[in-house]
């Protein structure tokens, strides 16, 4: 069986820019639906979804502190 899957180590050119895939990052974690940038940028909810799982994994994991000294709260 075959998945029809192709691998290709250059981008396409009809790839999305960076910048938009960069928005659609932002938009994201400004508390925006991944169906809600998708509409606003013109792709596949799906395709944002990759993006900002893409985007999330290159961030390194901060230091989670043995014992917590202080917390504070929002009213």
């Amino acid at each position: 069986m075959f998945c029809n899957i192709k691998y290709t180590p250059e981008p396409k050119p009809w790839a999305y820019p960076e910048e938009v895939r960069r928005k659609a990052t932002e938009l994201y974690a400004d508390s925006m639906s991944l169906r809600r940038v998708a509409q606003h940028l013109g792709v596949h909810h799906r395709t944002v979804s990759l993006w900002v799982k893409a985007h999330t994994e290159q961030i390194s994991d901060r230091s989670v502190p043995a014992r917590v000294e202080k917390v504070e709260r929002d009213e």
